[in-house]
């Protein structure tokens, strides 16, 4: 089993939010997940980015890759203060 650490829609419309989750590579964006390890919210004037660090390394350690898109958000994380973690 394969696993990635990505992005899942979550909310209603205008106001969307998004769960970081590992998920199984062969479900769907939006399908069921191994474990949830924080979300993302990208409203309002201080977006907020919540991880769970540890269990992020984790699924690292076990092989798990984040896409392009986690990564980014990661980067943006630590070069941009805005962003509360």
């Amino acid at each position: 089993m394969s696993v990635k650490i990505r992005l899942s829609k979550t909310g209603k419309k205008h106001q969307i939010s998004f769960r970081i989750a590992a998920f199984d590579t062969k479900r769907k964006r939006d399908g069921k997940f191994l474990e949830i390890l924080g979300y993302y919210y990208p409203h309002g004037k201080t977006p907020l980015l919540k991880i769970s660090q540890e269990r992020f390394n984790f699924w690292l350690s076990h092989g798990a890759k984040p896409t392009e898109a986690v990564t980014k958000l990661l980067n943006q994380t630590q070069n941009d203060k805005r962003l509360k973690q």
